[in-house]
């Protein structure tokens, strides 16, 4: 278990090393700093090993402690600011960024598709930016699926974990 969490170790640096590169670009445009939840919505899934990952590194946390209300990540603090932060997940790691990924149309047809959190759209229309200056979805996804592929045996599709269920002491309606 200790090589698959190093290897999403590994995995989350090379996100950070990267989405640092294009917030520092785009430092001019991002609107994101703590407090700024907006993108933090409720029933957010993510990997098996990434649950895995933030309850070894806040035990004490999901044990003794309330999540969030409703409505918004159960990891937010009564602020608006994250609780585990250090070892967010993948999908928290590129939140406000400029996105880009392929769709499939048909066989043969291929579009680019394009967005940003809508706080951050001041400046340069993103349908202007070079591919290289926006986070492309796809590769890294692929590339934790993997991670998660060789941490359990689970079929794809039974591997995800709602972040708010990883609270013990979670309020059910």
């Amino acid at each position: 278990m200790e090589k698959a969490f190093a290897e999403l170790q590994k995995f989350y640096d090379e996100v950070n090393n990267l989405t640092s590169a294009l917030n520092q670009r785009h430092q001019h445009r991002l609107k994101c700093k703590a407090g700024c939840f907006s993108c933090c919505v409720d029933n957010i899934t993510v990997f098996e090993i990434e649950a895995e990952n933030i309850k070894l590194h806040y035990h004490h946390l999901i044990e003794n402690e309330q999540p969030h209300p409703q409505g918004y990540c159960a990891f937010l603090n009564e602020n608006g600011e994250c609780r585990i932060y250090e070892h967010r997940p993948y999908v928290c790691r590129t939140q406000g960024l400029p996105l880009r990924w392929i769709e499939e149309i048909n066989e043969e047809e291929l579009i680019e598709m394009r967005d940003i959190c809508p706080l951050n759209e001041e400046g340069e229309p993103i349908v202007n930016l070079k591919a290289e200056d926006c986070w492309t979805i796809g590769p890294f996804e692929e590339k934790l699926a993997l991670i998660q592929k060789n941490f359990s045996d689970k079929p794809m599709g039974e591997n995800r974990v709602r972040l708010r269920d990883l609270f013990k002491r979670v309020n059910r309606p």
